[in-house]
């Protein structure tokens, strides 16, 4: 298969996908669609034609074109089961998708770029405004993710078990995107272990933003 991944290095779904593709030891070519560039390349026709709302990343796949992060990483799970980033057992499965949605869905969507722009746009907050909002909510759901890990019946160096699965996919990009925001990540010693530990792993590091080639593009 050949793989695109039409993706901008600062997203954080573009970032778990990127990661995702790495731990399956997936090679894949970079598209980048910059989200600030020219009032934001995801708003072109031609990206429109592959993701109607206007969202990264796509990840094209001998002409088929998958959408959204969860749905792609989950893809990739499917036809890639080796090596796993879902545990066997239902239960636990279960336990990893549920902190996969308190990232995706309880943190991640109130920081979106697109979130931001219109607080600061139509909204009229300031940009100290913003930064708090950014800081409320991430706090906020990095403390759920915290309780959650603190209820594991067994410490482990990941998320969940001894290697990195698909937990530890998804915070490793939102712990990212909070410290920009100047989050204080040592305030969730658990949290601040399992990303230390995962950005010295090579899929984690090679996968993050500013080892993108659009990184540097303003």
């Amino acid at each position: 298969m050949a793989y695109l991944l039409h993706n901008y290095f600062r997203s954080s779904s573009s970032y778990r996908v990127r990661i995702a593709l790495n731990v399956k030891g997936l090679e894949y070519d970079y598209r980048s669609v910059h989200l600030n560039r020219n009032g934001g390349e995801q708003f072109e026709a031609q990206f429109r034609a592959l993701s109607p709302d206007a969202v990264v990343p796509v990840l094209e796949v001998d002409g088929k074109h998958l959408l959204q992060s969860t749905a792609i990483i989950e893809w990739l799970e499917e036809t890639h089961p080796a090596p796993a980033l879902l545990p066997s057992a239902p239960d636990a499965r279960a336990w990893v998708r549920a902190l996969c949605a308190t990232i995706a869905c309880e943190i991640h969507p109130l920081n979106n770029l697109r979130v931001l722009k219109y607080l600061t746009g139509p909204m009229g907050l300031g940009t100290e405004q913003k930064e708090q909002w950014i800081r409320h909510w991430c706090e906020d759901g990095l403390a759920a993710v915290e309780a959650l890990l603190a209820r594991r019946a067994q410490a482990t160096p990941f998320c969940h078990g001894d290697t990195p699965g698909m937990a530890d996919v998804f915070l490793v990009p939102q712990v990212f995107n909070a410290q920009r925001f100047g989050v204080d990540v040592a305030a969730f010693p658990l949290i601040a272990a399992i990303v230390e530990r995962c950005n010295s792993l090579p899929a984690f590091s090679a996968a993050h933003p500013a080892r993108q080639p659009d990184a540097e593009i303003t």
